[in-house]
């Protein structure tokens, strides 16, 4: 085992499991040292943690994609920062990197903990963890490969200002569709249309969000991009056009999964209107990542993909980060900066 190397780590630990969406209390920060690289291994400072709304589904105890986090362990968590010491082949201090180093200062991990070096030094390194990482990928990858949009059709996002949502939009648009969002509230209906070129935008806290979605959608939904489930997707299901496409990438409505949620069934439907639905998981197509990562950056550059970042103050902020995710407080992709203890 490495020995210290004397450089003081603070870490967020989850001290308990949650029932729904965890809080504050179930996380705990504590400080350690930094381990030294033992051969093959890296030692990595992050600069930004990632705040994502599967985390829930990481450190619940129903069954998921991944493995529960374990008691007593630091956050999972997708983390930017560079390599200060390496004994791994092909990568060097100064390196920047993303990957899996957790909710910490200081990580020490293997090379497949990381999932890419970032290259594009014109652009922030934040933008690893948003529109040029896991939710930017996210959103091309399964808009495209489940969707499959064609030009004129309309594209329905849920939660359509949020990190992965409002990429989406962008990119239905840059594909010949018509974007249509569904938000919760005025403002980020609003944002959608001003800073993320939707055609249409909809406050899915008022009344009449089936007439809304009707109105706006007049062909029927070609596209459903479900981020939310439960009473929105429910809303959206009888509104679908024929040989839809619905595209399952998240379940945030649904705030605990060990008691199974009530609802209309869908089966009708997607038999009537031909459709199909399929769930995303973006650990399932990572012979993609790379090659969306530049597209995306291509985008970024040129103007036609913008974004939005929320980011917090310091790893304090952390235990209460992914339930205020949920309360809805971010504006943009939630990210916590850190910054040295030195």
């Amino acid at each position: 085992m490495g020995g210290s190397t004397g450089l003081a780590s603070r870490q967020v630990i989850l001290v308990a499991r949650p029932t729904g969406i965890a809080q504050a209390e179930h996380f705990a920060v504590r400080t350690g040292s930094a381990r030294a690289p033992d051969d093959g291994e890296l030692l990595i400072r992050n600069r930004f943690l990632s705040v994502e709304p599967a985390m829930r589904g990481w450190i619940a105890d129903a069954g998921n994609y991944a493995d529960p986090v374990a008691i007593g362990s630091v956050m999972r968590a997708l983390a930017a920062g560079e390599v200060v010491a390496s004994n791994a082949a092909g990568y060097a201090p100064g390196d920047r990197v993303a990957g899996w180093f957790g909710w910490q200062d200081y990580a020490t991990v293997r090379p497949d903990a990381v999932v890419r070096k970032v290259m594009q030094d014109d652009l922030p390194l934040s933008l690893s963890l948003g529109v040029l990482g896991i939710n930017g990928v996210t959103a091309l990858l399964a808009l495209t490969r489940i969707g499959q949009p064609a030009p004129g059709e309309t594209v329905l996002v849920s939660t359509a200002a949020g990190a992965v949502g409002s990429a989406v939009g962008q990119i239905a648009k840059i594909l010949g569709c018509r974007a249509v969002g569904i938000a919760g509230g005025a403002a980020k209906a609003r944002s959608c249309i001003e800073d993320f070129g939707y055609d249409a935008a909809i406050d899915y806290r008022a009344d009449g969000l089936g007439e809304a979605i009707a109105h706006h959608c007049p062909d029927g939904v070609h596209v459903y991009f479900d981020n939310v489930a439960g009473r929105i997707s429910d809303t959206v299901m009888p509104l679908l056009a024929n040989r839809a496409r619905v595209v399952v990438c998240g379940t945030a409505s649904i705030a605990d999964w060990s008691v199974w949620p009530s609802g209309p069934r869908v089966e009708r439907h997607l038999l009537v209107k031909r459709a199909r639905m399929e769930g995303f998981v973006i650990f399932d197509h990572a012979d993609a990542y790379q090659a969306a990562v530049d597209q995306l950056a291509t985008w970024v550059r040129d103007g036609r993909l913008r974004y939005r970042e929320d980011i917090l103050d310091g790893i304090e902020s952390a235990p209460d980060a992914l339930a205020g995710l949920y309360r809805g407080e971010n504006a943009g992709k939630r990210i916590i900066q850190l910054h040295d203890t030195e």
